[in-house]
């Protein structure tokens, strides 16, 4: 399949070639009668004239071709034993997610087809239900639905027991097992700009959902210090309560908390960390003025420092890190690949990642 685009893309490049040439001979000449005196000018024009905007012109016009394939396609692979997944949650409206999956299904030849629902928090169990009835093959789930989800699940990985939320559900002949795959997003994200997160430490800001999975999942995935910072509310009690889990877990994991608005804690333990991540909402509007890190002395060249936050993909956090030398991660990555690993899940097969990013995820 790829060979036969690229042939394509090539008759289209040399059709394209000749028609703009022609048109920009017409075009200069009536612009300029004087330029068939020198037929050396002349050329030299009409090539300047075809080239400039034609790559332009061109791959825009490739992609408007390409999508209008790429539609006619799903009509076409959809069929009566196609398997249906969806996105369940509220808003799911500016989701980006059915785009990706239903891409990937088609380039990788899969009978499957991906919507999205918008399910409020008392709908969860019609929803899952839904899911047994229907015989879908998995749902990923996203607010406020993953820990009210996890109530209806026959079984979870480790990571969603120790969080007690999920954000992907796989459907195996009646038998539901969640999953939570935004810890692995953010590991694999580490690892796609070459950081491991094995024998490290790391310093992550925040307690709600995304922090702990990232919090489990390092745990899980071998870091050997977690020092977390969280607000000393109603909520602090939980990321207590993650640390013990995740020290009975993995007791050869050290895990410290903290109160997040001790700056003075916070910058002496991101001195003596390799790895730094926000998982707070400090950086996204309204507050994307803001940082989570008050002490810019805190950073260091030898730290890595990741933002959860995707949009901007540039936080002030990971501004200021730059500034100071620091290796920066947006966290643009950690979205793609959460959603790499639960498309494993489901199909058992590797999603088109270099495609996927290039179309979808420019980072």
């Amino acid at each position: 399949a790829d060979s036969r685009e690229i042939a394509q893309k090539q008759e289209f490049s040399r059709r394209f070639a000749r028609e703009n040439i022609m048109k920009s001979q017409v075009f200069a000449v009536k612009r300029n009668p004087k330029l068939q005196e020198n037929g050396n000018i002349t050329k030299s024009v009409r090539i300047g004239k075809s080239c400039r905007g034609a790559a332009a012109l061109l791959n825009y016009m490739w992609q408007k071709i390409q999508k209008k394939t790429e539609e006619k396609h799903m009509e076409q692979r959809i069929t009566g034993t196609t398997r249906l997944l969806a996105l369940i949650g509220s808003p799911v409206g500016h989701s980006g997610s059915p785009a990706m999956y239903n891409y990937s299904f088609q380039k990788l030849g899969l009978d499957y087809a991906y919507v999205a629902f918008d399910v409020k928090l008392e709908e969860t169990a019609n929803a899952i239900q839904a899911m047994r009835t229907f015989q879908m093959r998995g749902m990923n789930v996203t607010m406020p639905l993953k820990t009210e989800a996890v109530k209806y699940m026959d079984a979870l990985s480790d990571a969603a027991r120790l969080i007690g939320a999920v954000n992907t559900i796989v459907n195996d002949n009646g038998k539901l097992t969640g999953y939570i795959t935004d810890g692995e997003g953010f590991v694999n994200n580490l690892r796609d700009h070459g950081v491991e997160i094995s024998g490290k430490k790391i310093t992550v800001a925040g307690g709600g959902g995304a922090a702990t999975a990232i919090q489990v999942q390092c745990a899980l995935d071998g870091a050997r210090e977690i020092s977390i910072f969280n607000k000393k509310d109603d909520f602090f009690a939980r990321t207590l309560a993650t640390a013990e889990k995740i020290c009975k877990e993995v007791p050869q994991c050290t895990v410290n908390v903290y109160d997040i608005e001790d700056q003075a804690c916070m910058a002496a333990e991101m001195k003596s960390s390799d790895i730094f991540a926000n998982a707070t909402i400090v950086g996204m509007k309204p507050l994307d003025q803001e940082s989570v890190v008050k002490d810019v002395s805190a950073f260091h060249p030898n730290l890595v420092v990741c933002d959860a936050v995707y949009n901007p993909k540039e936080t002030r956090l990971l501004r200021e890190a730059k500034k100071a030398g620091c290796k920066c991660i947006s966290g643009v990555g950690m979205l793609l690949w959460q959603g790499v690993a639960a498309f494993k899940l489901y199909t058992g097969q590797d999603m088109p990642v270099q495609e996927v990013k290039e179309r979808f995820f420019k980072y």
